[in-house]
């Protein structure tokens, strides 16, 4: 029988592991990131073009590189950072497994341009599909230029696979938001179709996150700090009252490495536990310093999972350490009750000793020094006594009230024996309505077979959704003034959404005024949308929307409209009078797709005579 188990070329090992480390053009500007950060870059500017499908570039100011490493720098596995098995548990840089760059030269055009401090001159090197095109002297600055282009060019499949920009840029302003917050003393820069997204000055952690979130951020911050011999705990939470239903700003940070992990942010939860409103998610930037030693990051193809070795010590510091800064910054409530708040010392009289009041007393004053005395003569004043005559009826019929428990009431709720209660709390067949509510979630309305039973939430969103996507198709809609604009604060990149779904937005009901400054204002709403309800429809849009935006067309239109008939939708314990009802039954059964939500979930059943009948044998 003849060998059949080969070695692979180098070129098809390096695609296999392109796989695993370059998943999409954020994957690439995350390598790129933290290859100069190892360096020892001060500034880094970052350049996109087509959300990265076009053209990654990363310009450093680090050591950069002599010749022969410029050139080993992509043969796989070959790194400067681990020299033994032991040196991966104790790691302090980014990278250190040598594949990342090997993996980008395997599916890109790569051109690399470096130079040592130390040299006159640069080395450059052109890379397609893993094969070296060109290697020369050049003339470059200190540091390293390191450019990728046509990503997943020998891939078609791979590129066929990719979002559309919005996404993929979306993905790429993730990746860098983590190395930003991770190296607040880093300058960064970021520039994509030849328009400036981020510049970003070296500064502290608080100028960080203000500078990526926006100004509104920093009354939002609460600071963390708590050294221990485990863990030192550094960083901000965000107050309960500015927290978000949709996902928030939830960054994790190990030894300045960003990480996720379920099990902390539960204890972050559960320190908020009682704090947040219904539904909401506290937001955080929390660095853990921990010895590297005690954690094992090599574990995950991203390095974004990490393995503790007390995993529950972490946990308990962690919950305490954010309970004690909601306490002592008094966003905890406190539930004393007999406290006054007005008695309360003030600060600058806190270390104040108390001093012993003076009185004076006047002992020659008189009261009556200067009464003029009573006139000789003068009447004194008379009062006539009042007609008292039958005082006694006063306690007539007494005897007869009476006295002990007898006389206590109790509330009670009225018993009608209706199973289906209304707002109008009509008996069961004394009302005019045909539509009765069932625990305030389902409507129940009789057919000519039996009956209906209706979820409100899922047939509600169905009868919004026809309306809002008829709406933005015909461009046909309906809105409210608003006597005062509203204005709302967003993040530059939120912003930056909402702009490219703008017209899709007027088109349901919307209409906006400046954009600029990190706010948006807001004209007119529709109809249908109360104004309370305006930030929550659009969080919910924007996170909707985030992730699995599409390219503007039908896709992006059935998206908007799903997302606003979600959140515009009555909720399960609303209370519904008897016309709004009827008014949803009727407008269920006018729509095009009246058995199915917009997600696909069945708005209605029927039950008729026969199944009734079955019932009761």
């Amino acid at each position: 029988m003849a060998d059949i188990i080969k070695l692979l070329p180098d070129h098809v090992a390096n695609q296999i592991a392109a796989g695993e480390v370059v998943q999409r053009p954020s994957s690439v500007v995350k390598e790129l990131l933290e290859n100069a950060i190892d360096a020892g870059a001060t500034q880094i500017k970052l350049i996109i073009k087509d959300a990265g499908k076009t053209l990654i570039q990363i310009i450093d100011d680090g050591k950069g590189m002599s010749e022969t490493d410029a050139r080993m720098s992509f043969e796989r596995h070959a790194t400067s950072k681990i020299t033994s098995a032991d040196d991966l548990f104790n790691l302090n840089t980014k990278g250190f497994r040598g594949e990342a760059l090997a993996s980008i030269a395997a599916v890109a055009h790569v051109e690399l341009k470096t130079r040592t401090a130390q040299s006159e001159t640069g080395t450059f090197i052109e890379i397609e599909g893993s094969n070296i095109i060109t290697q020369e002297i050049c003339a470059t600055p200190q540091g390293t230029s390191l450019s990728v282009k046509n990503l997943f060019f020998n891939i078609p499949a791979r590129r066929n696979f990719l979002k559309s920009n919005t996404v993929e840029l979306r993905h790429i302003i993730d990746e860098f938001h983590r190395v930003a917050l991770a190296h607040p003393q880093i300058k960064l820069a970021m520039y994509h179709n030849d328009g400036e997204v981020f510049q970003l000055q070296a500064g502290n952690l608080k100028q960080r996150i203000v500078a990526i979130f926006g100004g509104k951020t920093n009354e939002k911050l609460v600071p963390v700090a708590e050294e221990t011999a485990i863990v030192t705990i550094q960083g901000y939470i965000v107050k309960p009252e500015f927290s978000k239903k949709t996902r928030g700003e939830q960054f994790f940070f190990v030894n300045h490495r960003f990480i996720k992990s379920a099990y902390l942010n539960h204890a972050v939860s559960a320190a908020f536990d009682g704090l947040l409103p219904d539904r909401a998610r506290a937001s955080y930037f929390l660095y853990l310093t921990v010895d590297p030693s005690t954690i094992d990051i090599n574990i995950h193809p991203t390095k974004t999972e990490i393995k503790f070795d007390d995993e529950h010590a972490l946990y308990a510091m962690l919950r305490s350490t954010i309970k004690h800064s909601l306490g002592q910054f008094n966003i905890a409530p406190v539930l004393d009750f007999d406290r006054d708040a007005n008695l309360d010392t003030p600060y600058k009289y806190k270390d104040k000793p108390a001093s012993i009041p003076n009185v004076t007393v006047d002992r020659g004053f008189n009261p009556f020094e200067h009464v003029d005395p009573p006139k000789r003569g003068a009447k004194l004043p008379t009062y006539e006594k009042q007609n008292v005559e039958g005082w006694e009826q006063l306690y007539e019929g007494l005897q007869q009230v009476p006295t002990g428990a007898s006389n206590v009431t109790y509330e009670s709720e009225v018993a009608t024996g209706e199973l289906f209660t209304s707002k109008e709390n009509h008996p069961l067949g004394k009302t005019e309505s045909t539509t009765y509510q069932l625990h305030n979630k389902y409507i129940i309305s009789t057919i000519k077979s039996g009956m209906v039973i209706i979820d409100q939430h899922r047939a509600h969103q169905r009868v919004l959704y026809e309306e809002l996507l008829r709406n933005i198709t015909i461009k046909e809609s309906v809105s409210q003034q608003l006597l005062f604009p509203l204005v709302l604060s967003y993040t530059p990149s939120e912003l930056e959404l909402l702009i490219q779904l703008k017209e899709g937005l007027e088109n349901t009901g919307f209409v906006f005024g400046a954009i600029k400054d990190e706010a948006l204002e807001i004209m007119g709403i529709p109809t249908s949308l109360p104004e309370a309800e305006v930030p929550i429809v659009i969080e919910q849009l924007l996170s909707d929307l985030e992730s699995e935006v599409p390219d503007v067309g039908f896709s992006q239109t059935d998206t908007l409209a799903k997302s606003m008939a979600k959140s515009m939708a009555v909720k399960a314990g609303e209370v519904l009078d008897a016309t709004s009802r009827e008014h949803l039954v009727n407008s269920l059964f006018a729509c095009k797709e009246p058995t199915i939500s917009p997600a696909n979930r069945t708005t209605f059943i029927t039950m008729n005579a026969d199944e009734l009948e079955r019932k009761f044998l």
